[in-house]
């Protein structure tokens, strides 16, 4: 059976077993994983599997459940609607179910390049191949994966839809001594990942990371690349931008309020190959923009914040995201307007020439590659802290004089992108990989006016 007549079938089993006042939603998605390791220059694991997995949320009573399966003959599709039916009659009252997905026109999203969806074994090996040999000797570790989803929705409304997404990533490190240097990348197409330029990348990084100096604590200007721009973005949308927080008067955002620098732009965008067009409760998805020109537009909502914020679900809804709420997992930061893209380049350092431009602005600053092992202290003024990794380096009239220690950060993300800290933006936003399938996260450089450093990574 299609991933649709599954789903379709689900729903059918709500209505007799749970009577025509039942409510029901199903969403059935076909998946097929691979993943490729590497570490100590080597291939160790190869990994792939496919999947069938069965989302079903029932309201039944004035109550609402959940439950999941991955058996999906008759008996396992009977089982998974009769335990999530009876959990129903053990949840409490549910006065804010907020119905349904109406009937809705749903796209077919961007087109699926069939050739990474059916991608074999020797197809990552060959990135790896050249990734390791890019780095000409250094210690290398990483991934390549690839990844493929099918996915159908259903509900007792009659609204239905389907979709496919495709993605593939690459993510490695090159070490010389104790210094490593990073390069990262998501696709639509697994042809677009060069394992060379990404290797070279990262070598030249983990080179110019070499016998780093210590710098003391305090406020610095930045310079981020890509892959530290990509953690900012993750916890705006997390904690920021997030229709629960909202709604719940824990998130920083204010619509209609220019909260951020002017040359802050961010989009939200599923619409690639990476992403279905639906999102959990089948609401058709669409680019939002959250901020524009620095002043916040809206937040990410499900059909529950929708309709307690008076608003309409934005097609953020995520599955189990009843506890923690609506999530823009598709980020974009618009890279400045005019000129052209500059190509890639691996020198050191400074890993292209969008960077390049940025740093040579600094009159005495940092270019931080990569934060990561962050954790939110206040979340209504998005207060994080965390560490540098990956390199870190001293930016001195324009120029880099050298790698500096690991810190430890303590920032507001709002304020340090707030008006007037965006000091440049460049001109091409790179993605970046999540730690799953289907969220990502793209950004050029930026430059930022000061960011607090509060000790060494050490303590």
């Amino acid at each position: 059976m299609t991933e649709l007549e599954l789903a379709g079938q689900v729903v059918e089993l709500v209505r007799r077993l749970g009577g025509p006042a039942a409510e029901a939603e199903a969403v059935v998605t076909r998946a097929d994983l691979a993943l490729t390791r590497f570490a100590n220059s080597f291939i160790h694991q190869n990994v792939a599997e496919s999947t069938v997995g069965v989302r079903l949320r029932v309201h039944v009573d004035g109550r609402t459940a959940a439950g999941s399966g991955s058996v999906v003959s008759p008996a396992g599709l009977r089982a998974l609607v009769e335990r999530t039916l009876a959990a129903a009659r053990l949840c409490p009252p549910d006065p804010a179910w907020p119905g349904l997905t109406p009937p809705t026109p749903t796209g077919a999203g961007g087109p699926v390049d069939e050739a990474t969806a059916h991608a074999d074994p020797d197809e990552r090996a060959e990135r790896v191949r050249a990734f390791v040999a890019a780095a000409e000797g250094l210690e290398t570790a990483g991934y390549c994966r690839t990844a493929h989803r099918s996915s159908a929705f259903a509900n007792t409304a009659g609204h239905t839809a389907y979709g496919r997404s495709v993605e593939a990533a690459m993510d490695g490190i090159a070490r010389t001594g104790g210094a490593d240097g990073v390069a990262r990348l998501c696709a639509d197409r697994l042809a677009d990942l060069d394992g060379a330029a990404l290797g070279a990348r990262a070598a030249g990084k983990a080179r110019a990371a070499a016998t780093p100096v210590e710098l003391p604590p305090g406020r610095y200007e930045v310079v981020f690349e890509p892959a530290a721009v990509a953690d900012l973005l993750q916890n705006l949308c997390w904690f920021g931008f997030n229709g629960k927080r909202y709604v719940e008067r824990q998130s920083f955002a204010e619509p209609g309020v220019a909260q951020f620098d002017p040359a802050v732009t961010l989009v939200d965008d599923p619409l690639g190959a990476a992403g279905l067009p639906f999102d959990a409760e089948g609401t058709p998805r669409r680019a939002v923009t959250l901020v524009e020109a620095g002043t916040t537009r809206t937040v990410a909502h499900d059909r529950r914040t929708a309709a307690e914020a008076g608003a309409e679900s934005t097609g953020h809804a995520v599955a189990g995201g009843g506890g923690f709420g609506p999530m823009a997992r598709n980020l974009r930061l618009a890279g400045a307007t005019g000129g052209t893209a500059a190509p890639d380049a691996a020198t050191g350092a400074v890993a292209d020439p969008d960077t390049a431009a940025l740093v040579a602005q600094v009159g005495r600053g940092l270019l931080v590659s990569d934060l990561w092992y962050t954790r939110v202290l206040d979340p209504k003024s998005l207060v994080v802290t965390g560490l540098t990794r990956n390199g870190v380096w001293l930016v001195e009239d324009g120029v880099v004089t050298g790698a500096v220690r690991d810190f430890r950060f303590t920032e507001s993300y709002p304020r340090a992108l707030g008006p007037g800290a965006v000091l440049g933006v460049g001109r091409r936003p790179v993605r970046q990989p999540d730690r799953v399938d289907g969220v990502w996260w793209e950004a050029p450089p930026v430059r930022l006016a000061s960011w607090h450093f509060t000790g060494g990574a050490s303590g």
